[in-house]
């Protein structure tokens, strides 16, 4: 029985292991977390679209994009006499970021209720639009990425847990208790900068 549970969901299992590596390798500031994050989001590509989550199918390409571009980032960062270090944003820009994501998370739902057949549309766009914003964040080091991601990542649990997605809805309980980790790292590296 597991064998075929396993048969079955091959592709989202090697999306699970993959997101994974991508996290625990962000933890450790590595630059390999981004080739993990690219491979795991082209497979949850095809995997969000199959489940009618239409926004988080379309994140996927964006996290490709991001997972390029934070390499291009922490490239440079490796390659610099000025490291890319950790570091924080004010209130007001944080309230620009939640604003952003409520306003963008509204439309899109709208669009997607009227437009689609999507599955719940402003769970959906909330998520999408926060990972965005928290994908920026990680690309630049923003040690709030991890308070975005814990608050992003519990709303997705009951996201997936709707939609039969039981091995990503799994990832995303690990991914709470990494972001911990994610979040007291990178808070000790702010502190040694």
């Amino acid at each position: 029985m597991i064998f075929n549970y396993l048969a079955q969901n091959w592709i989202e299992i090697t999306a699970v292991i993959f997101a994974i590596c991508y996290l625990v390798l962000a933890v450790k500031q590595n630059i390999l977390c981004w080739i993990c994050g690219i491979i795991s989001s082209a497979l949850y590509f095809f995997i969000m679209r199959s489940a009618g989550l239409y926004m988080e199918a379309y994140l996927q390409i964006f996290y490709i994009c991001m997972g390029i571009y934070g390499w291009s980032q922490w490239r440079i960062d490796a390659s610099s006499s000025a490291p890319l270090v950790v570091y924080t944003w004010s209130k007001s820009k944080h309230f620009s970021a939640i604003s952003l994501i409520l306003s963008l998370s509204f439309i899109s739902a709208l669009l997607l209720e009227l437009f689609s057949d999507a599955v719940l549309p402003f769970l959906d766009a909330l998520v999408t639009w926060g990972a965005v914003v928290a994908t920026y964040m990680v690309a630049k080091k923003l040690l709030e990425n991890w308070i975005y991601w814990l608050v992003i990542d519990s709303i997705s649990i009951f996201l997936f847990i709707s939609r039969d997605l039981w091995p990503t809805a799994f990832l995303f309980g690990v991914y709470l208790v990494i972001i911990t980790f994610g979040y007291h790292s990178w808070s000790k590296a702010l502190k040694e900068k």
